[in-house]
Parts: C-alpha cells; sequence; structure tokens
C-alpha cells in the first residue's frame, strides 16, 4: 500500500472532463511525477489531493486515510504540503518571519500575526526554520524582506515554509514555471537532494518533461484530464511520443 493511493478519480465542470478515472499509487521515499500540456488536468489533481475540489467519483487515501471531505488545513496536519504555481508568500514580512508562520499553524491550525513574536523565542523552532532555509539554499537571506525577492528564491522560500511543517508528502505544482534554466536545474537539484537525504515523498505536476522525468522514479503523461502513458521516468524518456510531444524531438 502506498502513502498515496488515487482510485477511479473523475472530476467535471459542466460539460468538461477535468479528470477521468485517475489512478495513482505513490509508495513511501520516491518522486512521482505528472507530465502534460496546459489543460491537461495536474493543477485539477492536486486541487482534489488538497481538498480544494471534491470530486464527483472515486477515492483519495493517504496512509490509509480518506482526504475527501476534509478542509485544506486538516488535510496539511495529516501531513501533506503543496507548493503552488505562484509562490504564495507573505510579502510585507522578511523572510525569517515567512518561516514562523507555518510552524504556527501546524501546530494550532490557526494563525494570528502576534504570535510571531512569541513563537520566535521557541529554539525548536528557530533551528528548524534556519535548517529548512540552509536546505534551499536561502540561509543568507533570511533578514530579506520577502516582497523583494527574485522569483527563483520565492520559489525556494515556498518550499522552505513547507518543508518547516515536517511533511510525510510535498505536492508541487509547476516548480519550473517562469523560471531562467540555471534557475529551474537548482530547483530540481533541490529536490532530488530533499528525495535522497530526507526520504522525502515529492509528487510533482511539470511541463518541463525532461527534468521532471530525469528525476522521478515514476511519470505519468496526462492528456484532456485522462493518464494516457506510465512508467519509470526514464522509460518515458525514450519513449518517441513523449521526445515528439514534450521534448521538441528529443532537445533539452
Amino acid at each position: 500500500m502506498g502513502i498515496l493511493e488515487v482510485s477511479n478519480v473523475n472530476k467535471r465542470f459542466g460539460g468538461l472532463q477535468a479528470l477521468g478515472n485517475v489512478n495513482l499509487d505513490i509508495a513511501n521515499g520516491t518522486v512521482h511525477a505528472i507530465i502534460g500540456p496546459n489543460g491537461a488536468g495536474k493543477s485539477t489533481l492536486l486541487n482534489v489531493l488538497i481538498g480544494k475540489l471534491e470530486p464527483d467519483t472515486g477515492t483519495v487515501l493517504f496512509n490509509g486515510t480518506s482526504v475527501l471531505g476534509r478542509k485544506p488545513y486538516e488535510i496539511n496536519q495529516l501531513g501533506i504540503s503543496r507548493v503552488f504555481q505562484t509562490p504564495e508568500i507573505f510579502g510585507d514580512l522578511t523572510v525569517f518571519e515567512n518561516m514562523l508562520i507555518p510552524c504556527f499553524a501546524k501546530r494550532d491550525g490557526s494563525f494570528r500575526m502576534h504570535a510571531l513574536e512569541s513563537i520566535a523565542s521557541e529554539k525548536d523552532i528557530i533551528e528548524k526554520a534556519e535548517h529548512m532555509l540552509a536546505e534551499v539554499n536561502m540561509a543568507d537571506n533570511r533578514h530579506m524582506t520577502a516582497s523583494s525577492l527574485s522569483r527563483g528564491d520565492k520559489r525556494r522560500l515556498e518550499m522552505a515554509m513547507c518543508l518547516v511543517q515536517e511533511p510525510k508528502l510535498l505536492l508541487l505544482d509547476e516548480p519550473s514555471l517562469g523560471l531562467a534554466p540555471l534557475i529551474v536545474k537548482q530547483i530540481f537539484e533541490i529536490i532530488k537532494e530533499l528525495n535522497s537525504n530526507e526520504g522525502l515523498t515529492v509528487f510533482l505536476v511539470e511541463q518541463n518533461a525532461f527534468h521532471a522525468l530525469k528525476l522521478a522514479h515514476r511519470g505519468y503523461v496526462m492528456v484532456n484530464g485522462n493518464i494516457t502513458m506510465s512508467g519509470t521516468g526514464a522509460e518515458l524518456l525514450k519513449r518517441d511520443e513523449v521526445r515528439a510531444a514534450y521534448l521538441e524531438g528529443g532537445a533539452h
């Protein structure tokens, strides 16, 4: 039994089928990746996994517990964290203050701005926040205002904000979106290290097929809400259909 089991999940928006009988079995400590074009249903699937959307039919089990019908913060407390397409950070706070917010929310299920001062004095939380900033190469930016960061550094910060909650499963929604090639490479290196060194289970949706499948233990191709191909990341990288559709004839 995997850490995440998705069985026969369907979702329609009016006459549009967003997800069609999606099945996934993600083993603990692995990296899984879904690639596909815009509008394929990848982000819709993530929204189902974190409770932002309810599927029309199907089941989603996390460590044997159904996540359906639960609120997003309840699913987060079970051990699932998500990095969004557009980094969701608090721009008027410093990098380090941003790190304290999820620490408090994980414990309390909510957040109050005045709690920053009290939680900032707790040694274990300070050490955890500093460790995770170091993990994503952001330790030197701890005193910067978050709004002043580059898009790539905002992405790193949001990843650190998820990691400080010590998730069992990290969901990444287009982590390379809008980033320069060098930054994309660095982001995927961080993901690889988190999986290899920390044993973190990662599920990502991505348009950059080369980086996603090179990293993934198992990959999937989603088109019009349906998974049309699956295999190891290495196997899919060799498939002519994948190379022609997503690697520009093999270029990367």
